[in-house]
C-alpha cells in the first residue's frame, strides 16, 4: 500500500519555551485514519504545522505522497500543500464574504489540481456533504453548515492526507458527532488519508488507530510559535 505520510526523525525545539518534539517514525497509508491525543498547548497544532510545512523542523523529514515536503521551498511548497493536504482548522479560517462554493473553488484555485470543470466539481462536493444554498456568504450559515464547507474545501483537491485539527471543539456535542461522521466518511470515499489531532477522549472510539503525542514531546509546556497561532486563532 502507498504511504500517504512517513515521519522519519523528526525534531523540533521552540525558541523561547524550550518546548521539544522527537517523532523518531510516523507513517499512514493511503485511506488510514489515526487519532493523536493531547491536552491543550501540547504541540499538536505544532506538529500539523510541521507535517503541511508551515514551520521547519531542526531535523528529520516529512514525506508526503512520496515528496519530501521540506525539500520544497517557497511557491513550490505552497502548491505541493495545495495540491496534496488537506487541512481543516480549529477555527475553519474560512473566506468570510464569500459563499461556500467560493471557498471550495478557491482551494482548487490555490494548488495544481486540474479539474475539467471545477465549478461542477465544487458544487457536486458540497451537495454531496449536504449544502444545497452554495452561494449565500459563508458567515451567514450555521456553525454545522460551516463545518461541511471546510470538510469539502479540504477534499475538493483529492488530497493524499487529511489533517484535522481539534475538528470538533467549537461544536455541540449533536454537531460533533455529525461533523466526524462526514470527515471520515469523507476522507475514506476519497480513499485519503486522515490524521486527527484532538484533546477530547471522546474520540477515541472512532479510531482503530490512536496515540498519545505525550511519548513524543518534552515536559515543557509547548508555546505556539507566531505561525501556528495564526492557524487557531
Amino acid at each position: 500500500m502507498d504511504n500517504a505520510l512517513a515521519i522519519t526523525s523528526l525534531t523540533f525545539t521552540h525558541a523561547v519555551s524550550g518546548f521539544t518534539l522527537s517523532i523518531p517514525s510516523l507513517s499512514l497509508v493511503r485511506g488510514e485514519q489515526m487519532l493523536l491525543t493531547a491536552a491543550s498547548g501540547k504541540g499538536k497544532s505544532t506538529l500539523l504545522a510541521l507535517i503541511a510545512g508551515l514551520l521547519d523542523p531542526a531535523g528529520g523529514s516529512v514525506v508526503i505522497g512520496g515528496q519530501n515536503v521540506h525539500a520544497l521551498a517557497g511557491a513550490a511548497r505552497d502548491r505541493f500543500r495545495g495540491r496534496h493536504i488537506g487541512m481543516i482548522f480549529q477555527t475553519l479560517n474560512l473566506l468570510r464574504g464569500f459563499s461556500a462554493h467560493e471557498n471550495v473553488l478557491a482551494s482548487l484555485m490555490f494548488s495544481d489540481a486540474k479539474s475539467a470543470n471545477p465549478q461542477a466539481h465544487a458544487a457536486q462536493l458540497l451537495t454531496s456533504l449536504g449544502i444545497s444554498d452554495q452561494h449565500r456568504d459563508v458567515s451567514t450559515l450555521s456553525i454545522g453548515q460551516q463545518q461541511r464547507v471546510a470538510i469539502a474545501r479540504a477534499v475538493a483537491c483529492k488530497p493524499d492526507l487529511v489533517l484535522a485539527d481539534e475538528p470538533t471543539s467549537s461544536l455541540d456535542p449533536e454537531n460533533a458527532l455529525l461533523a466526524m461522521d462526514l470527515i471520515q466518511q469523507t476522507c475514506r470515499e476519497q480513499n485519503a488519508a486522515l490524521l486527527c489531532v484532538s484533546h477530547d477522549p471522546a474520540l477515541k472510539a472512532r479510531f482503530t488507530r490512536t496515540q498519545s503525542l505525550d511519548i513524543f514531546t518534552s515536559p515543557a509546556q509547548a508555546t505556539q510559535s507566531p505561525q501556528v497561532a495564526a492557524l487557531t486563532s
